[in-house]
């Protein structure tokens, strides 16, 4: 494998990283090993820190194929906790409203998913988010304690289902199209349920065809490097 020709990696993307923790850990064991100042690498696709899972990583020429990539459908495993938000809609920030949640059947949760939920929906992204707004991103204004208007955005549900119901949590998948925001779902799904809710936990299963069982520990890049990269000749002798 030649990393400076151009390569497509994927790996599981550990929980706290952000994915340039991720793109810079690579690069920086890579042009190590190669022996190389300078090496091009970027993702196919964003995950929160608070995230884990499928994380593609493309490299030299290869990173002309991250569009493409990006526009795969995505399958996320994500755990709801029902009955209080956050400013974040996730673990980032502290609860800042509590809601009733006892009235929350478990067919309840199956019909709202199914009904509310599956197709094409319209999504208002997280105020704590990368969107620009008048050439700014969101969560710097949110930071601020500046209002950020939203526009929604049109998206697609491919499939949603209920995999768990323990009150006050619920564990659900979801496949869906590129720019779903799985925090401002749950967030969705609260007030459907005449309640609040934000994320718990978030782990990408899937994107496009790649799977997390396909998927690298970052623990294993270093073995990985030695195993399957080649170092260019002129390398070798500029090394010698």
């Amino acid at each position: 494998m030649d990393l400076c020709e151009g390569a497509v990696l994927c790996f599981d993307k550990p929980y706290g990283w952000t994915s340039f923790d991720l793109v810079n850990k690579f690069r920086y064991q890579a042009c190590r090993y190669i022996g190389i100042k300078k090496l091009k690498v970027g993702h196919a696709g964003t995950l929160d820190p608070l995230a884990t899972g499928v994380m593609i990583l493309c490299t030299g020429k290869s990173t002309k194929l991250i569009e493409r990539l990006q526009a795969g459908t995505k399958e996320y495993i994500a755990e709801i906790i029902l009955g209080a938000t956050t400013p974040s809609f996730d673990l980032e920030h502290p609860v800042d409203a509590t809601f009733p949640y006892q009235h929350i059947t478990e067919d309840m949760v199956r019909q709202i998913l199914t009904e509310r939920f599956l197709g094409s929906i319209k999504q208002i992204p997280p105020v704590f988010s990368a969107v620009k707004v008048d050439g700014k991103r969101a969560y710097e204004l949110a930071r601020k304690g500046e209002d950020a208007e939203l526009k929604a955005k049109l998206l697609v549900i491919d499939e949603i289902e209920l995999l768990k119901y323990d009150l006050p949590k619920i564990t659900i998948r979801v496949v869906c199209g590129k720019g779903t925001y799985i925090r401002a779902l749950a967030r969705d799904i609260g007030i459907a349920l005449d309640s609040g809710a934000h994320l718990a936990a978030l782990k990408r299963t899937r994107v496009g065809q790649v799977t997390l069982e396909q998927c690298r520990c970052v623990d294993d890049i270093a073995d990985f490097l030695h195993q399957h990269v080649h170092i260019p000749e002129k390398e070798i002798k500029n090394n010698i």
